[in-house]
This record gives structure tokens, sequence and C-alpha cells, in this order.
């Protein structure tokens, strides 16, 4: 009857139209839930990306503050030098033998004839001196000792005689005493008279200044007309030396005195002669060490046929040292050394990546390097410009070495 009523006023088929209506509100949602749907999916993954960032760079920035908050250190390893280590030592040159020559006479300068860079002979003139007070004291002498020969003569026949008349007991014995007693005292007067001629005749001789020994003349503090003093605390007339060979005498230290011996060879270098070495030979040591410098003197010998050499130079002697079996020898670069309380320390780094302060003996310094007797080996890595604060057990980070830097291109 419904059905009947709806078509008889026109609007028969709502049934059919509401059905539509449903089914396209349906659609609707359904395709509003599935756009919701992914959204909030792309939401959700939005969301997930940001967390996984946030974790990746929060594990990032530990990662860089636990790099920053390491020490970094660069190492180097010490360098063995036991097989050719050489002593470099500053020495002078000296001549092979070296005397002033003082007078041995008083007088006035009347003439020299050998000057300064002359070479003499031994036994040739220097200079002769003028004498005459030793020339009158030498006459007296002689005429004092004629008077004492004859004394002495006339006290030996007078003893003579008196023995002969004590046989015959014509004088007392006490007499013959006191005449042997005379003849004794002149026998006295006439050697000290005879003395006192041979003083005064060395003493004239000693006018003639005269070389000691062969060499040249390097000093000359006399000239003619000045008053001449006898004895070694006047002034010197000449000095005299004998350049060939010359002598160096340097101080070894105490702890290369194992490594020195005599007929060992020495290389000499001067800096008037760049690119030179002059080859000399140790012929002595001292055998003692000096309590003042702890060190021990050496003699080198140094040939010098051509006199090329000039005594009172300086020169550097080097010495070649190989440290004795047994005895090992590392140099390392001087910034790697620690000076606390207790003594020089170098920082070696361990397989952990601990840092050990290690103790360290320095034998000699060498500038930018030091040489060691103990403290360290062969494969020891040993930090390099080291913090004062660096501490027993602090851990470090080696850093490689530095790649060389590219070379530049040249433009085309």
């Amino acid at each position: 009857m419904t059905d009947n009523r709806h078509s008889s006023i026109g609007i028969h088929g709502l049934h059919a139209h509401e059905g539509a209506q449903g089914i396209h509100r349906l659609r609707l949602l359904k395709r509003t839930r599935n756009v919701a749907l992914v959204g909030l999916a792309v939401l959700g993954a939005g969301l997930a990306g940001v967390v996984v960032h946030r974790a990746a760079t929060a594990r990032d920035l530990a990662t860089a503050a636990e790099i920053h908050a390491a020490r970094h250190v660069s190492v180097v390893s010490p360098k063995d030098s036991s097989s050719e280590n050489v002593l470099s030592l500053p020495g002078t040159l000296q001549g092979y033998t070296e005397a002033p020559i003082y007078a041995r006479t008083s007088g006035y300068l009347a003439a020299w004839y050998k000057d300064i860079g002359d070479g003499v002979k031994q036994g040739e003139l220097l200079a002769r001196i003028d004498t005459p007070e030793v020339a009158q004291q030498l006459v007296e002498a002689r005429q004092a000792h004629a008077q004492a020969v004859a004394a002495l003569a006339l006290a030996k026949s007078s003893v003579e005689r008196w023995e002969g008349l004590r046989k015959l007991d014509s004088v007392s014995q006490q007499e013959v005493e006191e005449r042997r007693n005379a003849y004794a005292q002149a026998t006295a007067a006439n050697a000290l008279t005879a003395a006192t001629v041979q003083r005064l005749q060395k003493q004239l001789d000693y006018n003639q200044v005269v070389a000691p020994f062969a060499g040249v003349i390097t000093k000359r503090t006399v000239d003619v007309g000045n008053l001449i003093d006898a004895g070694g605390s006047s002034k010197q007339l000449f000095v005299l030396t004998r350049s060939d060979p010359l002598r160096i005498y340097v101080q070894v230290p105490q702890g290369f005195t194992r490594r020195v011996q005599p007929g060992d060879k020495a290389s000499v270098s001067l800096a008037e002669w760049p690119g030179r070495v002059f080859s000399g030979s140790i012929v002595r040591t001292a055998k003692a060490i000096d309590t003042a410098s702890r060190t021990l003197q050496v003699e080198i010998n140094l040939p010098n046929p051509k006199g090329e050499l000039l005594p009172g130079a300086y020169a550097r002697v080097d010495i070649k040292a190989p440290a004795t079996a047994g005895e090992p020898s590392f140099r390392i670069p001087s910034n790697t050394l620690l000076f606390r309380p207790e003594g020089p320390r170098v920082a070696l780094v361990g397989s952990d990546g601990k840092v050990h302060l290690q103790p360290v003996t320095i034998k000699r310094e060498l500038g930018v390097e030091v040489e060691l007797g103990s403290g360290v080996k062969a494969d020891d890595r040993i930090v390099l410009n080291p913090a004062d604060s660096l501490a027993e057990g602090d851990a470090v980070v080696v850093a490689p070495p530095a790649d060389k830097k590219p070379e530049a291109k040249k433009a085309g």
C-alpha cells in the first residue's frame, strides 16, 4: 500500500535512491580512511627517520667527543748510534815544543839577529848581550885565583919542610899540624877561586843567546838597548816554537773514556781550511779523570810538514768512538725529554695506548739531539713534544705520520 502511495505521488524509487546515497558515503568514508592511514604511515615514517637521524647524530657526537677528549701524540723511535758514533770536541793547536827564552846574565841588549816568523836551527845565535860588569868580575876572580894558587904552593912547600924537620925532632908535632891546616885552607881557597872563575866565565858566555832547539820565533819582546836581568822572573826575550808536529789537547767526557785509546785516529778541521780534514793520532792520555770537569785529557799529535797549520789556532777534533760490546748508545730528539724532580724522563707509549714515564741517562748533548746511555730500546715509541701535564698511565692516541704535501702542478 505504501509503495502504491509513493507511486501515486510521484516519488517512487525512493529506496533505490537512498541505497545509492549510502553506497556513495561508504566509498567516501573508505577513501578518507585510506588517506588518513597513508598520512599516518607517512607521519610515522618521518618520525622514525627523525628518531634514527637523532640517534645517529648523537652517536656521532659521542664518538667525536670521545676522539676530541683523547690526547693525540706523535711518536719517534730512538736511533742506534753504537757503530757510527763520532765524538766532536774543541781543541787548540800547540807547538810540539814551545819555550820562552830568558837571559842567563845581566846587561844591555847589544843586538838581536832573529825576528818573529824566522826559522832557526838548534844552537843558532838569536841575540847578544853586553855584560861589562860580568867581564870585570871575571878579571877580579882570575886575579884572586892566581893569589890562591901562589898561597897553595907556599903552603905545600911549608908543610913538606916542617914534616922533614919533625922527623929530626927539630919542631913539635903541633907546629906540623898547624902547617898542615894552613895547606888545607890554601887548597880550599884555590878550589873556591877556581869555581868562581868558572862560574863567571859561564855567565859571560851566556851573553850569546842561542836557540835551544830548531823551530820558529813566534814572539820577540826586546829591542837594542833594553836592560836585561838574569833569571826566569825577568822579561822574556823570545818565544821559540817547534810546529812540526803540533799537539792538540782535548778533554774527553768521562762517559767516553773507555772508547778512546792511544793509537786511535783523529780528524782535525779548521775554519780557515773549509772542506779539508787533517789526520792525527792519539799518542797518550792522562790516565786520570779531572775532578773539576769530569773529563780525561787526551793528547793528539798532528803532522805539519809544510807549516800550513799555525800554533794557537782553534780546531774541531772528531774522534771515532764506537760503543764497546754490551754498551748501548741511542740518540733521540731533544724535544722528547721531560725534566722532573726525580731526573730526566721520556714518555713511552705502550701497546695498550698508555703512557709510561721512563727514566733515562743523558751521556752527551748534541744540540737538536741527545745521546742516551740507558733507558730506551730500539723498538720504543717515544712521544714528541710531551706536555708537562702528561702523567704515568695517561691514555693517548698515536697520530699517523703526516702525508707528504702534493707537489703543485705547473701551468701548462
